[in-house]
């Protein structure tokens, strides 16, 4: 039975917030999570969870296409109905069993939107509920374009429930979200228009890295508009539509999805009310994680940060915010690298300091290249595209950063991270012995000469 008085109320459900929930019922602390959408928030429903499944198969197909002549006769077909129907009913299946393991975590569930009353207490569907502290974890929803014909556009969680892709898709923005369904759409053999503001795509990211996924995404069929402004949608019919862009252009379409960015949910808590900075960007807080009222905290993407908005990283805060609680002179939190991953195809992932980063301070870093898919196609299951920049600390002969374009780009990342976090040298690496022949075992074999090089 839901009580009206708790240690700790986390607002929301999602990975910023239920794992550091779990901390602190385990070690006795009466917890109570707020959701007003679905239990898990957006990664478990939404987002991550659905776009992995839907994704896998093109991953898999894009590996046998490079064996066509090559031991395979019979190109993979991919079937976007059948493979939908499987989506909905394993990520249908997430919310009984979210319910089922809150309920035997001890969680008490409060349905609704939260609205702070005061510091220490909240509004949810008419019941007011009291705690010592709060965590807010509401996350971040996109951005809409206010224009004509704004009604007609759609966001990544419609996409991701589409029982049939469109002919004719139309992207507005290309950062991950675009660039990722794109390619899901162009391998489904559908027409595709990227628009974007921007003269370039995924520009966090190596330049020679998106450039390549463009050139493929081109060769495709793809229609790349930069430094364009989408003035007006027109709708034509019920599967028609025109965008129309400031510049003159115009692009007859099925399906327009929005992707410009994304935006805190803070809007109706009632935060200023309380005094709690916030705005689009995020909500503010301090080296503990805490908002401008003490007893406030905040968890993952709503927070405003430099730090990739990411589940892991997500999951990463909750777990701290959790030991800051208990014990409040538990030290500044402290981020190891953040390994981030765009599931193009091939995929790009970055981990800790950028090329970019590293060719402004030549002082401190070198910067290698390496052409893995040259050297080791044999190895790497023919991608003779594969590539991965080291950046190496002249000082420390230890990795600073990497970035790999491949469709293992995942599992390499991951290891490289391990790497960078351990600062794990050649004397170190030269103890270790690796599975072979494997990727893995060919990307340690690259980078080794590369430590020790001056």
């Amino acid at each position: 039975m839901i009580m009206n008085n708790y240690d700790v109320i986390f607002i929301g459900s999602g990975h910023s917030c239920w794992h550091g929930a779990l901390i602190l019922k385990t070690l006795g602390k009466s917890v109570a999570l707020v959701e007003k959408e679905l239990l898990g928030g957006t990664c478990t429903n939404y987002g991550c969870d659905a776009k992995i499944l839907l994704d896998s198969p093109f991953e898999l197909k894009e590996g046998l296409d490079r064996y066509n002549n090559i031991g395979l006769k019979q190109e993979a077909r991919l079937d976007w109905n059948s493979l939908m129907a499987y989506k909905k009913q394993v990520i249908g299946f997430m919310q009984p069993a979210m319910e089922g393991l809150f309920n035997n975590f001890g969680f008490d569930l409060i349905r609704g939107a939260a609205k702070f009353v005061d510091a220490n207490t909240i509004e949810v569907s008419g019941e007011k509920y009291t705690a010592k502290n709060f965590v807010i974890g509401t996350g971040q929803t996109y951005i809409p374009l206010d224009i004509p014909g704004k009604e007609y556009f759609h966001d990544s969680r419609e996409f991701l429930s589409l029982d049939e892709i469109p002919e004719h898709v139309t992207f507005v923005g290309a950062g991950i979200i675009s660039m990722e369904f794109a390619s899901l759409c162009l391998s489904l053999g559908k027409q595709v228009d990227i628009v974007t503001v921007s003269d370039v795509t995924l520009r966090q990211y190596p330049i020679d890295y998106t450039t390549k996924i463009v050139e493929k995404m081109k060769a495709q069929g793809a229609n790349f508009m930069f430094n364009a402004n989408v003035s007006e949608i027109v709708k034509v019919d019920d599967n028609d539509y025109v965008l129309k862009t400031k510049e003159g252009a115009e692009i007859k379409t099925n399906y327009v999805l929005i992707a410009v960015g994304r935006k805190a949910n803070v809007e109706g808590m009632n935060l200023e009310g309380i005094g709690v900075k916030a705005s689009a960007k995020g909500i503010v807080v301090d080296e503990h994680l805490r908002t401008t009222v003490k007893n406030v905290y905040a968890s993952g993407d709503v927070i405003d940060k430099k730090i990739p908005k990411l589940t892991p990283t997500a999951e990463f805060e909750s777990n701290y915010i959790a030991l800051d609680i208990l014990n409040p002179f538990n030290g500044k939190i402290k981020y190891p690298v953040v390994p981030n991953l765009v599931f193009t195809l091939p995929r790009i992932a970055q981990v800790g300091v950028t090329e970019k980063e590293a060719n402004l301070s030549p002082e401190l870093y070198r910067v290698e290249k390496v052409e893995l898919g040259k050297t080791m196609s044999w190895l790497n299951k023919n991608q003779t595209y594969e590539h991965v920049t080291y950046i190496i600390d002249k000082k420390k002969k230890v990795l600073a950063g990497a970035s790999v374009l491949s469709d293992d780009a995942g599992s390499y990342i991951d290891v490289l991270t391990l790497l960078i976090n351990l600062k794990v040298g050649v004397k170190q690496l030269s103890k270790m012995i690796f599975s072979f022949p494997t990727q893995t075992y060919g990307l340690i074999s690259s980078l080794i000469p590369l430590l020790l090089k001056k």
